[in-house]
């Protein structure tokens, strides 16, 4: 038996502990010993002769890599029509994996001159060789280690196919000489209908006509931002590098997306007015027109509700604006300056007083008069009137009303008339209005003495000036204190316009015959789902414009904070959804954004925004401009 000598006394927990302690170890390794063995070989061949050299061997592969990656197939390579059952990996090289993010937009060719347009939906370090790397040594040899040899891992992405590309002039030559000729192309897209080949290049997509042409984004149309992928610009090589990304807005690609409705949600903070702001200016350029029945291509007009005075600014310039971001706005199309046509038009409601140093827009105030009560009753009802009140109201007391002082009565007269015991105990002998329910309504219709025929031009006779080609109307609210007296400002002027909008015999020619934006900030306070008789009256009002919107040049352009406050007949009618930071769970869900898409809004920075529309483009993650294109901000 051969002598062990020292060995006996050897403890592999103890060398274990030096090793790790002092970095070095007197256990020669079989690798170094063969180092060193090849060393001593070389050396004593040295000796013998200087002109015999070891030749090296390259490890690398010759050439220059293209894309970033690979399709792999090892653990499947599969397309389906369940998006549960889809199975794409691709394998990114060690240089690329840096540069790589969830979100980016990937192309995969086919060998026809086709490509698969996909986006990276997950990432994954797996290993290479199979080990257990959970281990008190592999740790603590980690923590004193400078970096990572990724060489030692694979990186994995797990791709989304979102649609195939293709080039439409297919029949008009074949593939090679349309690669040749690729500025002839006309690139178009259908949905995931084959599967890429195994090793097939994958590469980042930097094309502004193959990213927008993937994603279905118009080429024309009112912008919103630019393209982004986790906050960062998608970059291209064209110039300018960004995407912008626009709202079809022209009849030949559809009818315009304005009046199938829009709404932006977004917390305190989140940008919310700053991008509203820069939306509604697009609608206000000079160039952009919409075809009516007669004939005529008119512009639109907006009226904007804005209970924190802020939308009067608009009529300004930036005093923020730089030389050199005017140039770029221009360079993109981007409407941008202050807007001259802006008026304030300033509800008087009792001996409140609007203060207007924070804008040049010219003010002008008007009343509600009360014989709009006329048509919309529910304006008086206020919001406590059950189903029989509501009745009693509209179907007796306002008919007597108007029998008596006729249809340019006053708030004041209505007052005086329901004060009439004589009329009370009338009506209840008579078993038309029972005295107790005549005794709810009065008093739920008393207190609106401040709102009604106020010492201004009447809405009414301001028509003309109210609703204007090109022109922003702006309605502040801020300067009223009381919520009930705001409501029923609010609501009786939207529902003049869309009344005059809907109707096939109107008053005013002038609503009817010019297309309108019907801008309101703080939606939630007016088209809240709620169990009144008002509530009722006033989504369903606001739902049957939505619904006609389309065929008569109305779009509605909804500002909340509280998107799931919003009624849902409502709601639904919304086809265009920017929605910015939200910190709020059942805010974010009530959105119905894409649940990879979802997970962003609560991290999202200022001025970063989602953007679902399902008949403009798929749901995109873009940023707004970072300054507004009007004057913003007190």
């Amino acid at each position: 038996m051969a002598e062990l000598g020292d060995f006996g006394e050897f403890n592999a927990d103890d060398e274990d502990e030096t090793d790790l302690e002092t970095g070095e170890s007197d256990v020669t390794t079989a690798s170094e010993s063969a180092d060193t063995e090849t060393e001593d070989a070389g050396a004593s061949a040295g000796s013998e002769t200087d002109t015999d050299d070891f030749e090296t061997t390259a490890v690398e592969p010759r050439g220059e890599d293209s894309g970033i990656g690979a399709l792999c197939v090892s653990q499947g390579l599969r397309v389906s029509e369940d998006e549960d059952e889809t199975y794409l990996r691709a394998y990114i090289t060690k240089g690329n994996r840096s540069s790589i993010r969830i979100g980016k937009y990937l192309l995969a060719p086919y060998p026809d001159g086709e490509s698969l347009f996909c986006r990276i939906a997950g990432l994954e370090y797996a290993q290479q060789y199979h080990a257990d790397d959970a281990t008190e040594i592999h740790a603590r040899r980690a923590m004193r280690q400078n970096g990572v040899d990724e060489s030692d891992y694979k990186f994995m992405a797990d791709l989304e196919p979102v649609a195939v590309l293709y080039d439409d002039s297919a029949e008009q030559g074949s593939a090679n000489s349309r690669r040749q000729s690729g500025d002839d192309r006309e690139l178009k897209r259908r949905m995931t209908d084959r599967v890429p080949k195994p090793q097939t290049i994958v590469r980042e997509a930097t094309d502004t006509e193959e990213i927008k042409t993937g994603l279905k984004i118009p080429e024309e149309g009112v912008f919103l931002g630019h393209l982004s992928v986790g906050g960062e610009k998608v970059r291209t090589a064209a110039s300018p590098p960004t995407i912008d990304y626009r709202i079809k807005d022209d009849y030949d690609a559809g009818d315009p997306l304005v009046f199938r409705h829009s709404l932006v949600a977004g917390g305190t903070g989140s940008g919310k007015t700053h991008g509203a702001k820069n939306i509604l200016r697009q609608y206000l350029s000079e160039n952009r027109t919409y075809p009516m029945e007669d004939g005529r291509s008119v512009q639109t007009a907006v009226v904007q509700f804005d209970p924190q005075d802020e939308y009067a600014q608009m009529h300004d310039d930036n005093p923020e604006m730089t030389d050199d971001f005017e140039r770029r706005l221009e360079r993109e199309g981007i409407a941008h300056g202050g807007h001259d046509d802006t008026v304030a038009f300033v509800p008087k409601v009792g001996s409140s007083s609007y203060a207007a140093g924070h804008h040049r827009a010219e003010c002008v105030e008007f009343t509600i008069p009360f014989s709009m009560v006329d048509d919309n009753p529910w304006l008086v009802a206020g919001s406590g009137l059950n189903d029989n009140q509501y009745g009693a109201l509209v179907g007796v007391l306002l008919p007597r009303f108007r029998d008596q002082y006729g249809r340019g009565g006053t708030y004041e007269e209505f007052t005086t008339f329901l004060d009439d015991p004589a009329l009370r105990e009338e009506l209840d002998e008579s078993g038309r209005v029972h005295e107790a329910t005549f005794d709810a309504v009065r008093r739920r219709v008393l207190g609106f003495g401040h709102v009604f025929d106020q010492d201004a031009r009447a809405i009414t006779d301001l028509v003309h000036e109210f609703v204007r080609p090109g022109g922003l109307t702006v309605v502040p609210t801020y300067h009223i204190n009381d919520t009930r007296a705001t409501e029923a400002i609010v609501l009786a002027v939207s529902s003049l316009l869309i009344d005059q909008k809907l109707s096939n015999d109107p008053t005013y020619d002038r609503i009817k015959e010019t297309p309108l934006v019907l801008g309101m900030d703080e939606a939630h306070n007016f088209l809240t789902d709620a169990d009144s008789v008002q509530a009722g009256k006033v989504i369903r009002k606001f739902t049957e414009a939505a619904k006609q919107g389309r065929k008569e040049r109305l779009g509605l352009f909804l500002i909340t904070q509280d998107p799931q406050d919003i009624a849902d007949p409502v709601f639904k009618q919304i086809n265009t959804t920017v929605v910015l930071n939200l910190g709020d769970e059942d805010a974010i869900k009530s959105v119905n954004i894409p649940s990879n898409l979802e997970s962003k809004v609560p991290y999202m920075e200022k001025g970063q925004m989602v953007v679902y529309s399902p008949d403009n483009s798929e749901p995109v993650e873009l940023i707004g401009l970072s300054k507004c294109v009007t004057r913003h901000g007190k």
